[in-house]
């Protein structure tokens, strides 16, 4: 692995000034890597972080990779790590001219790295640096204690993919902001969950603060008003605030802060790896959460500019060839290069021609439609505005109608056994851009949604899984649960749900794990679940 020579660095610096003319933003300091296809290979496992802290499982994650790649030669043309200064790294077989493409794929990346508010958490983090910090820390934690870290890491990582991910955004804005407002705290929580008023006595201070925000003293002639009713909202207002900084924002959190196990003095050293493990993941979490969006976003901008640098003359064959692999819309799966790519410049189109309006939404006649547009000259503002604030499901939820899919002949497949030839068929199921933008989101990454239960939680941790949709993955419950145990030091409870036929009917129910001495048991509940009953009629 090597620094890119000088010329290739000046011909970079050149496409900077031409992406910022674009519109783009980004640091000045960048570093860029020529690798080979083994030192590509071998980067992968550890998320291509050189300085990642050393644990097993990313050697076995090499060793298999190094397999694969010996039957099937195949490698990324680059890849891009989200840290300051960034850093990006290229296979040593591309071209010259392939590279200059290639920078502005990764110039789109930097720009939504460092503009997305889903990264706020790290736009001024030197991940590659507190990476290898934290790989000293690990190395002398194993000289020290051996195999035992190794338990320590992979129980951690058993429930990494839980970390506060939004708690630690929301946290963010308070620091920025000073703390969550009193306004927010008076209609969320104290309206809602302390006093539980009615909704009409709710309606009615919305109505009056409504009224009164716009006077010349605005809050504070409406919280003299509630005040004279509730003179204890101050007092909760300090309460909740001590709280909610206080309060752990994921179970690895909770853990660490109360287990009697790991809170002895010759454990605490466990404390240092857990630590360790959430801050990786934490980090991570929103390049997990936005690929399409991501991707799509670098892809736009590798084509719109490098189609106009001087560069591509000679190679425009060679460009369109490797540019259809890249974007090429698959029928069965989901390429999130061509999807993220084809639905931006949908909505850039959307948003040039004004069809993000009332007026465009209540026009019925099909012909209307075809030929509504103002000309507005903001589709291309519209998309920066967007890549500020959106992550896949916001993308998702928002933008895929049914004009994108028809545009581009997508569909929903369905897999159905044909008992005449004994085979399996795929078929078209739908067309309609609600089943399309379903199929989009059940392919998203969603970890569950599980919680301490601290009413319950005593000599035995009592966790909760938040029913959304789809249920835990049944084989993994029992060995995180024995993970989860060992951290503990006591018993674990996880109460959840599965689903069962009943007749012709799928049912759900409740069910209880229960881990002690490294022993999983599994109480079935013989009732249906009203939680999820009432999932199933809301959605």
């Amino acid at each position: 692995m090597q620094l890119i020579n000088q010329h290739a660095k000046r011909i970079m610096e050149e496409c900077k000034v031409k992406a910022r003319a674009a519109g783009l933003r980004f640091g000045d300091e960048t570093l860029e890597y020529i690798v080979t296809n083994r030192q590509m290979v071998d980067l992968k496992p550890r998320i291509f972080i050189p300085t990642l802290y050393d644990y097993w499982v990313h050697d076995v994650e090499t060793l298999k990779a190094r397999g694969s790649y010996q039957v099937f030669p195949h490698n990324a043309y680059e890849t891009v790590v989200n840290t300051r200064p960034t850093m990006s790294f290229y296979n040593d077989n591309n071209p010259d001219w392939l590279n200059v493409m290639i920078f502005y794929h990764v110039l789109g990346h930097i720009d939504f790295f460092q503009n997305n508010v889903m990264y706020r958490h790290t736009w001024s983090d030197d991940f590659s640096g507190q990476a290898l910090a934290d790989k000293r820390v690990i190395a002398g934690l194993r000289s020290e204690h051996g195999r035992w870290l190794d338990y320590v890491i992979e129980f951690s990582r058993g429930i990494d993919n839980l970390v506060g991910y939004y708690e630690t955004l929301a946290e963010l804005n308070e620091e920025r902001s000073g703390h969550p407002t009193k306004t927010d705290f008076f209609f969320d929580t104290f309206l809602q969950n302390i006093k539980k008023v009615r909704q009409s006595e709710y309606l009615r201070y919305l109505d009056l603060y409504n009224e009164l925000i716009s006077g010349e003293q605005g809050e504070q002639s409406f919280f003299r008003e509630v005040t004279e009713k509730y003179p204890e909202l101050g007092a909760e207002f300090e309460r909740y605030i001590k709280e909610r900084r206080a309060r752990p924002s994921d179970l690895l959190e909770f853990i660490m802060e109360n287990s009697t196990f790991l809170n002895r003095r010759e454990n605490e050293w466990m404390k240092e790896a857990i630590v360790i493990v959430r801050r990786t993941s934490l980090y991570f979490q929103p390049q997990i959460r936005d690929h399409i969006l991501n991707e799509g976003w670098a892809t736009y901008w590798h084509e719109r500019l490098f189609i106009e640098d001087d560069r591509v003359r000679g190679n425009e064959v060679k460009y369109a060839k490797i540019h259809a692999d890249v974007t090429a819309l698959n029928r069965m799966g989901i390429n999130p290069y061509a999807i993220g790519m084809r639905l931006l410049q949908h909505i850039e189109d959307m948003a040039e021609k004004g069809r993000y309006s009332y007026d465009y939404q209540r026009t019925r006649s099909m012909e209307e439609r075809e030929k509504y547009d103002l000309h507005t000259g903001n589709g291309t503002a519209f998309l920066f505005k967007m890549r500020e604030e959106l992550n896949d499901f916001s993308l998702i939820s928002r933008f895929v109608d049914q004009e994108f899919v028809d545009r581009h002949k997508l569909f929903v497949a369905g897999k159905r056994f044909n008992s005449d030839e004994l085979r399996w068929e795929w078929y078209i199921k739908s067309r309609k851009a609600e089943d399309y933008k379903q199929m989009l989101i059940g392919q998203l990454y969603h970890p569950p949604h599980i919680t301490v239960d601290e009413a319950e939680t005593g000599e035995t941790l009592s966790l909760v899984h938040h029913f959304e949709g789809k249920r835990l993955v049944p084989e993994y419950i029992p060995a995180t649960m024995i993970g989860i145990e060992y951290l503990w030091g006591r018993p674990v409870k996880l109460k959840t749900h599965e689903n069962y036929l009943e007749g012709n009917e799928e049912r759900w129910r409740h069910v209880i794990y229960t881990s002690k001495d490294r022993k999983v048991t599994k109480d079935i509940g013989k009732h249906v679940s009203p939680e999820v009953e009432s999932w199933f009629k809301s959605n």
